[in-house]
């Protein structure tokens, strides 16, 4: 399917809180050190705020969004919105953030914005009871399917060892700016959803990546189209029986937010966050060896905000 084809088909188109994930992040930020790079902060801390305002703080201390978006640039936003379950479940990405996100976007005077998942559960189901289509399309962003194979190109994945093609939803190809945007929660597999895991919603062929060693496949896929930027929603946070969750007592009352360039930054402080040792999470020291990113919480320049 070529690029006028594509775009012309995506035209039709009450829980308890808990501060242990903040001290642990807290604990690990403590021993920071600034250090000279292209960006004011290699990682944004913030919490204490609705998932609107803790962006609008957020992406302010990395330059603000037009620091990523140009104008007269198209851009993709990928949250997480493949399951059929409302907000207040934690299974999918904050509607309100995504819509602020696309906010932001405009302002920085993008021409065109879009919003996708391939999603695991009925996709109509998902885009609507997520909350994300309605709020998305509010805003202005156009949000497409991602259901049929006709929407993926085949792509070599030169760096990856299990790997080795995918294929890619063809917006993430086409955009000029990739806005990567997971919900931070348990899950079966992976053991969380972050940033890295968050782009299994690209492919359409994601199967073989259980089959073929689920963390080794998302440490490759890392390696491909890495995001302009990278925001993790740990607003409401799934702790327990994901990635769908149950019932709202899966999930913990959070209220924080972490931004980077860097995806394995991102996914080492989200770990650190929910409480768990990234070093047992396998797919983020597969990602480091292969290059990815960059672990070392302790010696990167890092930006905490409270609200």
């Amino acid at each position: 399917m070529n690029r006028r084809t594509f775009f012309k088909r995506a035209g039709l188109t009450a829980v308890a809180g808990s501060t242990l994930g903040f001290r642990g992040l807290e604990r690990a930020l403590a021993g920071s050190l600034a250090r000279a790079t292209g960006a004011p902060y290699d990682l944004v801390a913030v919490k204490g705020g609705e998932p609107e305002v803790m962006f609008d703080r957020g992406i302010e201390a990395l330059g603000g969004l037009g620091a990523f978006v140009k104008p007269g640039q198209t851009v993709v936003i990928k949250p997480n919105m493949g399951w059929d379950v409302p907000p207040e479940r934690g299974g999918n990405t904050n509607p309100n953030l995504i819509k602020r996100i696309i906010e932001h976007c405009y302002q920085a005077r993008a021409r065109k914005v879009y919003v996708f998942d391939h999603t695991c559960d009925n996709w109509q189901k998902c885009y609507a009871n997520s909350g994300i289509e309605a709020i998305a399309r509010d805003a202005g962003a156009t949000v497409v399917p991602a259901n049929s194979e006709g929407y993926f190109e085949d792509v070599s994945i030169p760096n990856g060892t299990n790997l080795k093609h995918a294929k890619e939803h063809e917006l993430v190809l086409e955009a000029d700016v990739f806005i990567n945007v997971p919900i931070l929660k348990n899950h079966g597999g992976a053991q969380l959803t972050m940033a890295m895991k968050n782009l299994m919603g690209n492919v359409w062929d994601r199967k073989t990546w259980h089959r073929d060693d689920l963390h080794q496949c998302i440490a490759d896929f890392a390696t491909f189209r890495k995001p302009t930027l990278n925001v993790l929603d740990a607003y409401l946070v799934m702790k327990h029986n994901g990635p769908r969750g149950v019932s709202v007592d899966d999930v913990v009352l959070m209220k924080s937010q972490l931004l980077s360039t860097d995806m394995v930054t991102l996914d080492v402080a989200g770990s650190k966050l929910f409480g768990i040792d990234p070093n047992d999470i396998r797919y983020i020291s597969l990602a480091v060896a292969k290059g990815v990113g960059r672990p070392d919480l302790e010696t990167l320049n890092i930006k905490r905000i409270t609200l």
